[in-house]
């Protein structure tokens, strides 16, 4: 049986990055498989790439393929992933990574795989779009007699047991934000805005949620996060960014939206993991595209963040 570790194939200039202590940062591929529409998925992947370099830090997509866990991927790689037909790409988090692992072909990684396979490579940054978490309804509704669906990510799980920086816009607008807030400071996760006292909203600027803690820029957040991944305590730190602002989307259209695409999802049946893919795909529709617009300039903007965070932890000056 092998271990984490003994599945990894790590590219020379990410091995090569790592043995000379320079910055890396880890991108998950689920924003490839299932996150993006094609062809702006590929492209998506090669400018948050070209993103992370710009800050001065080596990027490394991780995925899965033929029971190997890829921590850096080539353009052909890319490319492969990218037009491969998500139906036959699973989405591997923590709870089906070794199913992922145990056959052929692509398998995308999410979060919290993102995270296993990172820190198992020693990679201390990762930068994805937005955070999974609490969906609305899984701790009942106060408005509906249903029961609670206990529908919550598996992401935040991860963020409370592996000792990374990641890099977020915030929890996905799908999502009961003040719900996913309580369970990671339950966790003992600590979650940072930069540059504003509310909690980045995904598509737009604000959730309308005042954040746990801000600091006004990322070199301040990287001293934060020095500082947590100094004490050990075995957790992530969530460094939330928020999406540029001539792509944002107003909260008034993001909260509408969401709620629209809930009560559709809920109508059509839909859940478990094709949930968050659907409820992506039917916000893009319900925006006439502005939240595939906006997706795409916080996920770039996001590596950029990560790789000048990175940079500062590598103590580059």
């Amino acid at each position: 049986m092998a271990t984490i570790v003994e599945r990894l194939d790590v590219s020379r200039e990410v091995a090569k990055a790592l043995r000379a202590g320079r910055p890396v940062v880890a991108l998950e591929s689920t924003l490839i498989s299932h996150g993006l529409p094609r062809p702006v998925n590929l492209e998506v992947a090669r400018a948050s790439e070209a993103a992370v370099r710009e800050s001065g830090a080596v990027p490394a997509t991780v995925a899965i393929h033929d029971g190997r866990l890829l921590v850096g991927l080539d353009d052909a790689a890319l490319v492969s992933l990218a037009s491969a037909p998500a139906d036959l790409v699973l989405k591997a988090a923590r709870p089906s990574l070794a199913l992922a692992l145990d056959r052929p072909g692509w398998a995308a990684t999410t979060v919290s795989a993102t995270m296993i396979a990172a820190n198992a490579a020693g990679i201390r940054v990762f930068a994805t779009g937005g955070i999974g978490g609490v969906h609305v309804g899984a701790l009942g509704r106060s408005d509906r007699p249903e029961p609670a669906t206990f529908d919550i990510s598996s992401d935040l799980e991860e963020l409370a047991r592996t000792p990374m920086v990641v890099v977020c816009a915030g929890p996905k607008a799908i999502l009961d934000v003040p719900a996913t807030l309580e369970y990671l400071e339950t966790r003992g996760v600590p979650v940072i805005a930069v540059g504003q006292v509310d909690l980045p909203g995904f598509f737009a600027r604000s959730s309308g949620v005042r954040a746990p803690a801000s600091v006004p820029d990322l070199a301040e957040a990287a001293g934060v996060a020095r500082a947590h991944l100094g004490l050990g305590l075995g957790s992530a730190i969530l460094v939330c960014i928020p999406v540029p602002s001539p792509d944002a989307l107003s909260e008034e259209i993001v909260r509408n939206s969401a709620v629209r695409a809930a009560a559709d999802a809920e109508a059509a049946g839909v859940g478990g993991p094709e949930l968050t893919p659907w409820l992506l795909a039917r916000l893009a529709e319900l925006t006439d595209g502005a939240s595939v617009r906006a997706n795409v300039a916080l996920i770039v903007n996001n590596a950029r963040a990560a790789g000048r965070l990175a940079f500062e932890l590598a103590g580059a000056v």
